[in-house]
């Protein structure tokens, strides 16, 4: 069975990331590349398991502090650089994804109970 559409791009964007970090290891020697795609995209596929499972609230909001805390760190570095590979590309994907995770999970917020 595909998972639903809304986790799609988590999935996508978790493996997007966990490679590129696998390749700035590889081609510069880079662990902390590494280490942040391996997490970064661990908790973004992560975030597509919880809303297969239904709970789309929480897989969402998961993946809207991820990517708001990517945007932000690879923004800053793209800013101190000026290159757009990849700090600017991984800044302008997270972008991406937190617009659209925070959407979904202000659609799926559960309803306040008094």
């Amino acid at each position: 069975m595909a998972p639903p559409g809304s986790a799609h791009l988590n999935f996508s964007l978790g493996g997007l990331v966990a490679v590129g970090g696998a390749v700035g290891y590889f081609k510069k020697g880079s662990v902390p590349s590494l280490v942040a795609g391996l997490t970064f995209g661990g908790l973004l596929v992560g975030s597509g398991v919880l809303i297969t499972k239904g709970e789309s609230y929480q897989g969402h909001a998961l993946a809207s502090g991820v990517t708001g805390v990517m945007t932000l760190a690879m923004a800053q570095r793209f800013f101190s650089t000026g290159k757009f590979m990849p700090a600017g590309m991984v800044a302008t994907l997270g972008a991406v994804g937190l617009a659209y995770n925070v959407k979904k999970a202000l659609e799926w917020m559960p309803e306040k109970s008094d």
